[in-house]
């Protein structure tokens, strides 16, 4: 109940043209609102409607389909911004509520269990398809009208933005975390995220044990394609190489790769550290700016 109080005033319901969209969270005292980006559905004209009555027109800022966000803007002070919290401490069969609006005046909340962790969530935006990592799954019922709520756990904090109904019973929420915080920030500042690209699909996998003790680490990235013409095929990249750095970084999985593809490496070249059949090497590759 503690929860659903703090946090029921700070959800809206958003509504795309003349349709009801789904839901929307405010974070910023200044009248910042985080939504799914689906829920826009490409749409510009949209109002938010509170559980205090207030129905005011929205602008849209940012919308990022590759991590299904997107911010919006309403009147400063409209309502109570939602304090946001940390996605990476959250732990299987904590307990967490998801709070919509889907009606506008009465929010609706409903209450589960974290049920896993890790899952990834495919997101596209036109040709280009993108694996959103970290997914929360959560046996909280969800309903279409809540996309773009709030996923919050006990202590009042917003840990994950509900988007999709993942089956009878289970729902999935994009994490709030360092890298959600930084496409966040991007949206804010330039209205849109810009990603460095290097051209290969690839997946999380655990390392054999003589490669965990040569990098210190029981997991790396494996390359499962590489793109003709891309970066990656003409700095030589293969199937089967594991990714364990980028310019020293560690890269433990998908997430990692994704996070330190950013914009300030777009054009600059940055060094793969690869372990292949076994034998350490290295690749220079130069990233290009992902094609929107």
């Amino acid at each position: 109940m503690g929860v659903a109080e703090r946090l029921g005033p700070s959800v809206a319901n958003l509504r795309v043209g003349r349709r009801g969209s789904g839901s929307g969270v405010v974070i910023t005292p200044d009248g910042f609102m985080l939504t799914n980006a689906h829920v826009l559905s490409g749409g510009r004209r949209v109002r938010a409607s509170f559980t205090s009555g207030v129905d005011v027109a929205a602008s849209v800022v940012g919308v990022d389909p590759l991590s299904d966000l997107a911010l919006l803007r309403t009147e400063s002070g409209v309502a109570p911004a939602a304090e946001l919290g940390d996605a990476a401490l959250l732990r299987v069969g904590q307990l967490v509520v998801a709070i919509g609006n889907p009606h506008g005046f009465t929010g609706s909340v409903s209450a589960g269990v974290v049920s896993a962790l890790g899952r990834s969530l495919p997101a596209r935006d036109g040709g280009t398809v993108r694996i959103i990592d970290d997914v929360i799954q959560t046996d909280a019922a969800l309903n279409p009208g809540n996309s773009g709520g709030a996923l919050v756990e006990g202590g009042g904090t917003v840990v994950g933005i509900n988007t999709a109904v993942a089956g009878v019973g289970l729902g999935l929420a994009i994490p709030i975390n360092s890298s959600t915080r930084r496409i966040v920030s991007s949206l804010m500042r330039d209205g849109r995220v810009r990603r460095a690209w290097i051209g290969i699909a690839g997946g999380a996998r655990p390392v054999p044990p003589r490669t965990a003790a040569v990098i210190g680490r029981d997991r790396a990235v494996e390359v499962v394609e590489v793109v003709g013409g891309s970066p990656a095929a003409d700095a030589g990249l293969r199937a089967e190489d594991l990714i364990v750095a980028v310019d020293g970084e560690p890269v433990r999985g998908v997430d990692d790769l994704q996070r330190l593809m950013d914009a300030d490496r777009i054009g600059v070249p940055v060094t793969l550290s690869l372990f292949r059949d076994g034998e350490s090497v290295s690749a220079a590759v130069r990233p290009v700016e992902l094609a929107r």
